[in-house]
């Protein structure tokens, strides 16, 4: 696999080389590998949305001596003896763990729908609507907001399924086909994980379904990659049909959970209205004597999502209870400090500031912030050798606590609507696109600061490196001339704190 990592302060060459790679998804470079630990006891982990690993129940399957059992085995033969190139890539390309593959595609998604919609030719705006996806404009528009919820009920839909899976392969024990006939081939490394249910099936169908809501015009490029990815369990010679059959069970009933939830968590009222936008700004401006102003021409009624902080979290009941610190006031010497800190960034901008600046952009047409820490998880994991059970264990966790520090930062940015320095700052130039929402706190500051520290729970031998680079994402957005650097600092404190609720939550399913 060939891992970048960007270290703050790194060699000036190596960051600027990675500033525009980064902003396309890609393929993590792997192929199948033996996995660490194979996890026998993960069915009896606590599930996120799931009562237990028993709320779906999965019949038991035809013993390996049974006629039944037979016959798919004769079947998965002749469909391998007749196998061909495409269907090989294909095995190749899914791996022994599609946890990776199918976040991927996620990302893949994402930035493909990062764009925002522009204005129309009377200068007004017209939102995407999930009622009508074809739009014009498009439906959705992926912005971080919309990516951290996506990826979160991608990760735990995944992760649910995957445990309810492992405790019925271990309770029924029905060993692969390649292990039950030896004339079977196995594509990748072979591993002693019982085979009924099918854990990639409950991976293709689960992810097929979340990312089918998400991403609705993407339906039919969906459906054919889940049903490539079904057709190279076969025939790889891992799984027989009943295994698949199992695990789709398992998926359709996880899905419909995550689904409900997802249509009742708040995120449809998400972007207000003009009036209750208007409100929002006049409360703020009543409690503190300052407000942002959009500066975008023609200017948009309402910014990004003012109600994303009312969306249902994960691991905190209210998010109020997170609500950082007030901003210092604008009449303040904090602030005056502050202003002359951005003015001297600005004024003495060097080559490795730009550089660390354009590497955390994550803007328009790209995976987003939350997308970014994505990445790093699939490297980790496939380093890592983890099974898809603790891969998708990786991902619920790291994206729950993404999504709920999202949502507190939201409700930090519309409760102060603090102003960014291009308001208040006269003559300001930044080298970063602003974006249409109030300054405080820092978004990818929050986003970062919660994955390094869920990822450094999981992963502590780079504890060090990613809480580092969650400090450069940070000042990156400084650096950029769009963020205070109270945004940043208190932005980073923030994340850590929603993200350590998550954490608390991981250290009792039973997987430590």
């Amino acid at each position: 696999m060939k891992t970048k990592y960007i270290i703050f302060g790194a060699i000036m060459v190596l960051i600027l080389a990675n500033s525009c790679e980064k902003d396309i998804p890609r393929y993590t470079e792997f192929k199948s590998y033996a996995y660490a630990n194979n996890d026998e006891s993960g069915g009896n982990w606590v599930p996120v949305l799931l009562d237990g690993a028993t709320a779906v129940d999965i019949a038991p399957p035809e013993t390996t001596t049974s006629t039944a059992y037979l016959t798919e085995i004769a079947d998965i033969k002749s469909k391998m003896d007749n196998i061909n190139d495409n269907q090989r890539k294909s095995i190749e390309y899914w791996t022994n763990n599609a946890v990776v593959r199918w976040n991927e595609i996620a990302l893949e998604l994402i930035a493909k729908y990062n764009l925002i919609p522009g204005p129309n030719d009377d200068d007004t705006y017209t939102l995407p609507n999930p009622n009508t996806p074809d739009g014009p404009p498009g439906f959705p528009f992926s912005h971080p907001p919309y990516a951290s919820r996506a990826l979160a009920y991608l990760s735990v839909a995944q992760f649910d399924g995957l445990i309810s899976a492992w405790h019925y392969k271990y309770q029924y024990n029905r060993p692969a086909p390649y292990q039950n006939d030896a004339s079977i081939s196995y594509a990748y490394e072979p591993n002693d994980i019982p085979s009924y249910p099918s854990d990639g099936a409950v991976l293709a169908r689960v992810s097929k379904n979340i990312l089918s809501t998400m991403f609705p015009l993407e339906v039919a490029y969906l459906e054919r990659m889940e049903k490539e990815h079904l057709e190279s369990l076969l025939l790889s010679g891992g799984n027989v049909q009943s295994d698949i059959d199992a695990g789709v069970i398992i998926a359709n009933s996880v899905s419909e959970i995550a689904l409900e939830r997802a249509a009742n968590d708040g995120m449809k009222n998400a972007q207000a209205p003009k009036a209750v936008s208007d409100s929002i700004k006049a409360a703020a401006f009543e409690r503190f004597g300052w407000q942002w102003e959009n500066l975008e021409l023609p200017v948009r009624p309402v910014g990004l999502t003012p109600l994303f902080g009312k969306v249902k979290m994960w691991s905190i009941d209210d998010v109020e209870s997170v609500r950082p610190i007030p901003p210092p006031p604008l009449d303040s010497q904090e602030y005056r400090d502050d202003v002359e800190i951005l003015k001297n960034y600005a004024d003495n901008m060097t080559e490795e500031r730009r550089a660390i600046a354009n590497f955390w952009q994550d803007g328009l047409g790209t995976y987003t912030p939350p997308g970014h820490w994505n990445r790093f998880a699939n490297e980790f994991i496939v380093e890592s050798k983890m099974n898809p059970l603790r891969s998708a264990r990786t991902m619920a966790y790291m994206n729950m606590a993404i999504m709920d520090a999202g949502i507190s930062c939201w409700d930090a940015k519309y409760y102060y609507h603090y102003p960014r320095p291009i308001q208040t700052i006269p003559g300001f130039r930044t080298i970063a696109g602003t974006p249409n929402f109030p300054s405080y706190t820092s978004g990818h500051s929050v986003f970062s600061a919660a994955a390094s520290e869920v990822l450094a729970y999981i992963f502590p031998e780079k504890a060090q490196i990613v809480r580092a680079w969650a400090e450069e994402a940070a000042i990156s957005r400084v650096y950029g001339g769009i963020h205070w650097t109270f945004d940043a600092t208190v932005g980073t404190d923030q994340g850590r704190n929603v993200a350590q609720f998550t954490i608390d939550v991981a250290k009792l399913d039973g997987a430590d």
